[in-house]
């Protein structure tokens, strides 16, 4: 079997599975935030149902539209937090709260060889860590909240498959995306994606995380990559006590659908123009693209490592006096960590605004809506007719450093030209 069939067949109690099944498997964690929480409650409250299954799998996190952007944003939280009360669920106040598929890992919750479901379609994040983890609507949660348990169709595995060298200025943000482009929006519909080869092994779990992110922006049912020694660090960087599971791989390349092989030293930083994430190309092939407003976090791309590459272009250098650029450390810890390296005062000094860690704009919430014609360029994942803001506004995706470099200058650039 593939990673992903072994960890569904674990968790449906049976020795093997296969493609196109269904089953229903116990949930090792569960999820949900400000905007589909309260749905999910509200399905809850209508079963009639007095308790939920186990308190210590569920997690609510209040991260869309907080701080808290209006009344009914509050009203939202407020749901989520009286729910968590009276459950004793856990729940992340203001203060603690982070973007949830940043907070969630740094705090230990998401593990190799779990379950995870989560009402947000990039719940596939922690596959990054190798875990089968994905997104569900509100009511499948609280079917999960009540039981434990929810039906899955077993997905057929595409593994993706990255060897050559990485050129300068490419990271996980641009294999994803290259990778997007080079199958489409709907390449990998309802399949597992997996994440291998001699790339994939050497690279760092933040660009691991950034690319089981967008496996969704595939069509993608799961992104996930073999749990391995930069797992194992990082898990003990973060006091998690992991013994490595060595069955918890593919067996075998007969076990995929299809392989598909990607030579990145053919790719250069990526940059997807509106209004698909794979709508991806070279960033040499921007020419005069004026922005106004530049993001970068998300759980895509907001976390420590993310900052650092974005700092690193903007020192001792000023944002372009027509832009905007809002930098949104991902979790607390993050912002802690950003403060104690001096990243935030290169940030301040450079022109740009510091959010507290939400996802705010990247769903045209709050902290960065665009206006009628705007354009932005942002770290986030989906640039999908208004996303941002205005459904005449435009958004670019990419990396950290494509996007800080494109502040400085005033419209999109290669960050060798900074």
């Amino acid at each position: 079997m593939t990673i992903s069939e072994k960890i569904l067949a674990k968790h449906c109690g049976k020795k093997e599975i296969f493609p196109g099944e269904y089953i229903e498997a116990s949930i090792d964690l569960i999820l949900a935030n400000d905007i589909t929480g309260p749905l999910a409650i509200k399905e809850f409250e209508n079963t009639g149902a007095k308790s939920v299954f186990n308190p210590e799998k569920i997690v609510l996190v209040p991260d869309h539209f907080t701080p808290c952007k209006d009344i009914k944003s509050a009203e939202l939280v407020k749901i989520l937090r009286e729910f968590a009360k009276k459950y004793k669920v856990r729940f992340y106040e203001i203060g603690q709260v982070g973007i949830e598929h940043a907070l969630l890992p740094e705090e230990g919750l998401t593990l190799p060889g779990q379950l995870i479901i989560g009402a947000d379609s990039h719940t596939c994040t922690y596959g990054a860590v190798g875990c089968f983890s994905t997104g569900v609507g509100s009511s499948d949660v609280a079917y999960a909240m009540i039981t434990g348990k929810l039906w899955f169709k077993v997905p057929e595995t595409i593994n993706f498959f990255y060897y050559g060298n990485l050129n300068s200025f490419v990271g996980g943000k641009d294999l994803i995306l290259y990778t997007i482009g080079l199958i489409g929006v709907d390449g990998a519909n309802y399949k597992s994606m997996e994440f291998t080869g001699p790339v994939i092994e050497n690279l760092p779990i933040d660009d691991r995380f950034t690319i089981c992110n967008m496996a969704i922006e595939a069509g993608g049912k799961n992104g996930i990559i073999k749990p391995d020694l930069i797992t194992e660090q990082y898990l003990r960087e973060i006091k998690v006590n992991y013994k490595p599971d060595e069955n918890l791989k593919t067996d075998s390349e007969k076990d995929y659908e299809r392989i598909v092989e990607i030579d990145v030293s053919k790719i250069e930083p990526q940059v997807a123009a509106p209004h698909l994430p794979s709508n991806s190309k070279s960033v040499r092939e921007y020419e005069d693209v004026k922005i106004d407003q530049v993001v970068i976090g998300s759980c895509t791309n907001g976390r420590i490592s993310d900052l650092r590459k974005a700092a690193n272009i903007l020192k001792n250098k000023k944002v372009h006096p027509e832009v905007r650029c809002i930098i949104i450390p991902a979790t607390q810890k993050v912002y802690m960590q950003a403060l104690k390296e001096g990243l935030i005062e290169t940030f301040l000094s450079s022109g740009c605004v510091i959010s507290p860690p939400t996802c705010g704009p990247c769903l045209g919430g709050h902290m960065g809506v665009l206006a009628k014609g705007e354009v932005a360029i942002a770290t986030t994942n989906r640039n999908f007719i208004g996303r941002m803001g205005d459904p005449e506004s435009y958004v670019y995706l990419s990396n950290p450093e494509v996007a800080a470099a494109s502040a400085i200058k005033g419209k999109i650039i290669h960050p060798e030209e900074i």
